[in-house]
């Protein structure tokens, strides 16, 4: 390994580990202006970061990153302007686009090329994406689950704001968009529990077992969590990013069923077994959120972790399956008709 590539290695690994981990600072640190979790006391510590910057750099795992590009169907203005059914399209990542009823709802716009504060270093996409943000309809709502930069990213943010109604966003995320130029007249913060109407839609702002921090400096000062989206036609629930806890039965009995959940599963590790879910949580998740359909989100679009890039969604549905769980795994930019089913491919198996 030449020093250049060794020089960018730990680069990307470093925010890799501030995306994923928090580097050492505790991610429940009791402290006044900070959040903390409800039920777990994680802290990740430095031998987790020295593992995870091992594992980057020199990890023996297969298929990290796929042999060619990840399948897509292209998102077109004309189609999305004449939409006048429930869809939903995985525009990568944790991006999704939702149409209920008459209102657009994005979430997490990541459009960027990297998850990184810098975009000459740090993960970089798969593939292109299915649509640009200068195609996209009018949004009434962006939803945002936590401030790490592979789900809010700046660039992504100005960007959308000319054509945004509402962001809904965790406590104090707000005053960072309104730093970067947003209109504060576009910007609701919320915390765990908070509810609110746009529109005919219902949305609720629920807790996640997770954390928040740009930087070293601030980790924890703004809050992070889920999202239920109630519609009159179809309920919906965003899970953002998360440990399996016991807060999914609780969301799942207080407003469930839903008839669609996008759920986190991806970006999991042994050395953080508690701030993201394997696929065989994600898939109790979803039954404990009373949860008609899941659409597996968080994979396939950035290396975040020491696994292969398909393995979430091979397993997924391989678990789903056994449990009698209703997954749906569209290719990036397909349309899914919420409430029908799929035709399914496992596009993730021809990558290998």
């Amino acid at each position: 390994m030449n020093h250049y590539r060794l020089f960018v290695c730990v680069i990307c690994t470093v925010w890799c580990s501030l995306i994923l981990l928090g580097c050492s600072n505790s991610v429940h640190a009791e402290a006044e202006d900070h959040f903390a979790n409800l039920y777990v006391d994680y802290q990740p510590g430095f031998k987790t970061f020295v593992s995870a910057t091992w594992n980057s750099m020199f990890s023996d795992v297969q298929n990290l990153e796929p042999k060619q590009p990840i399948p897509l169907i292209k998102m077109s203005s004309a189609a999305l302007d004449s939409e006048q059914q429930d869809v939903a399209y995985r525009v990568g990542h944790s991006t999704v686009l939702m149409k209920l009823g008459q209102q657009w709802i994005l979430t997490d716009p990541m459009f960027s090329r990297r998850a990184s504060p810098f975009q000459w270093v740090g993960p970089k996409r798969f593939s292109d994406l299915p649509i640009q943000i200068a195609q996209l309809p009018r949004i009434d709502v962006v939803i945002i689950s936590h401030n790490h930069y592979d789900h809010l990213d700046k660039a992504s943010i100005l960007a959308l704001a000319p054509k945004v109604g509402r962001f809904l966003v965790p406590q104090r995320v707000g005053d960072i968009l309104i730093q970067w130029g947003v209109d504060a007249n576009q910007v609701q913060a919320m915390k765990w529990w908070d509810e609110t109407d746009i529109g005919p839609t219902h949305f609720v702002f629920t807790p996640t077992q997770h954390f928040s921090g740009r930087s070293l400096a601030d980790q924890n000062e703004t809050l992070w969590g889920s999202w239920v989206i109630l519609a009159p036609s179809h309920h919906v629930f965003f899970s953002g990013d998360s440990g399996y806890f016991a807060g999914f039965k609780q969301i799942g009995d207080r407003f469930g069923p839903f008839d669609l959940a996008f759920m986190e599963d991806g970006q999991y590790s042994k050395d953080w077994p508690l701030i993201h879910m394997f696929p065989e949580q994600m898939i109790q998740a979803t039954q404990d959120l009373k949860a008609k359909v899941v659409m597996p989100i968080h994979n396939s679009t950035f290396r975040l972790a020491n696994h292969p890039w398909n393995e979430p969604l091979e397993q997924a549905w391989v678990v789903s399956q056994q449990k009698g769980v209703t997954m749906v795994a569209p290719e990036f930019g397909q349309r899914y008709v919420i409430g029908q089913s799929l035709d399914q491919q496992a596009w993730w198996e021809d990558n290998r």
